[in-house]
């Protein structure tokens, strides 16, 4: 069973994105509150696969710090925050955060179940290649990714990644030195039929370059292409 966390304060919202989400497949836990929300995270010892989350919630815990919590507990659970059109920055706040994506209200539901559904079998798929992938590890310079336990070394020290940003890197490790356009990343990443906005993609490189460079201003691995995307050197 495809089991997600949904946490909105509204409960017409709530209501009727669970029902949706339940009609194509899933098993729904509903939330009004990020309190709540970790508390139902904790009661089902975190046998979440994806987690749909209200940037605005009242109470201790907004959106964006269950957000944060999640992903501090787990790195390969899928992310999707509801935002309001006037909520940029929150947007890029939690993507920086470990967010997979957002999705701006009102939205239909053909469009939430879309975007569920890509970080879904995003989630899914890394599960079965860490299980059935032959090759143990990518090597790049004084990185290695190691495709079996999900885990990503720099000089020998552990890197902790989320999903989005291990599948940027193993998409840079096979094609070390080509320019890789923010389409051909979105479309390996996120799937084919993603309908969101590319600078989702320049969060992720910002998240990784933080995590990766030795000076993340001034970027020595993950190069900007200019006008096109990105490129990884050694």
């Amino acid at each position: 069973m495809k089991k997600i966390l949904v946490a909105e304060d509204e409960q017409n919202i709530r209501e009727f994105v669970v029902i949706n989400l339940e009609r194509a497949g899933y098993h729904a836990f509903e939330a009004a509150s990020g309190d709540e929300a970790m508390a139902l995270y904790e009661r089902e010892n975190g046998d979440f696969d994806v987690a749909v989350l209200d940037i605005m919630m009242p109470g201790a815990m907004d959106g964006l710090a269950v957000c944060k919590e999640l992903r501090r507990k787990n790195s390969s659970i899928g992310i999707i925050l509801l935002s309001a059109r006037t909520q940029e920055m929150d947007k890029v706040s939690g993507l920086m955060m470990g967010a997979d994506d957002y999705v701006t209200k009102p939205f239909s539901p053909s469009e939430l179940v879309a975007r569920v559904d890509a970080v879904y079998r995003r989630v899914a798929l890394a599960a079965e290649k860490s299980e059935n992938n032959l090759r143990d590890e990518l090597l790049s310079g004084e990185f290695a990714l190691n495709l079996r336990n999900r885990s990503f070394l720099k000089s020998g020290k552990l890197v902790e990644l989320t999903q989005v940003e291990f599948q940027i890197m193993e998409y840079f490790f096979s094609n070390p030195g080509v320019a890789l356009s923010r389409g051909d990343i979105l479309k390996h990443v996120w799937g084919a039929g993603y309908v969101g906005e590319e600078k989702i993609v320049d969060v992720n490189i910002r998240r990784l370059r933080m995590k990766v460079e030795d000076e993340p201003s001034n970027p020595r691995h993950i190069v900007t292409v200019w006008g096109l995307g990105y490129r990884w050197e050694v």
